[in-house]
């Protein structure tokens, strides 16, 4: 059985639903903050807890910058998320509580929208004005390397994606195992 996962940005439930459905993880908590995105992922939830019952699931419609539950995951995903978030110490504040959240030995995936070049970053742009009806914030990539360096989360993997004329960059943090001092 996999992790206990931490979805901030969870948007429909689309994510967890399939790794529930092949038993990723051992209890999933999804956080959105569009209410109607959370009512889809809690009728999910209502029909997954049916067919894996063993696996807890929980969906709370919730603003990444509002906070998170003070506790610990062995794996938290942000995808999509921060070009949301209108501020850049609002998305300081969520990345920093996000990553606190990781576990010893845990992970941390990271995904958003690039900023370069200005072209796609201007598509990215104007999907988010069409469909969400939102002025994005960019942060860039090097910033949230930054920011997991100094929560002290250790950069695994670093990757950008291009899909049609959407740019996505994409990191794995991990939080590492602090060695035990048995001669204490």
């Amino acid at each position: 059985m996999g992790a206990d996962l931490l979805d901030i940005g969870c948007g429909g439930g689309l994510f967890i639903a399939c790794l529930v459905a092949e038993r990723r993880v051992c209890s999933a908590h999804g956080i959105d903050a569009s209410a109607g995105a959370i009512a889809i992922a809690q009728s999910a939830a209502q029909r997954l807890r049916h067919r894996v019952p063993e696996i807890e699931v929980c969906f709370e419609h919730r603003r990444a910058e509002q906070g998170l539950l003070p506790r610990e995951y062995g794996a938290v995903t942000m995808i999509d998320v921060m070009h949301h978030i209108p501020s850049v110490d609002a998305q300081k504040q969520a990345f920093m509580d996000a990553a606190s959240r990781v576990r010893q030995g845990g992970v941390f995936l990271y995904k958003d929208m690039c900023d370069a070049p200005v072209w796609r970053a201007g598509m990215n742009r104007l999907h988010d004005l069409i469909m969400a009806r939102q002025w994005i914030r960019y942060l860039p990539i090097e910033v949230a390397d930054g920011w997991a360096a100094e929560a002290g989360l250790h950069r695994e993997v670093a990757e950008e994606r291009s899909m049609l004329w959407y740019g996505h960059e994409i990191r794995l943090y991990r939080r590492q195992v602090e060695p035990r001092d048995d001669h204490a």
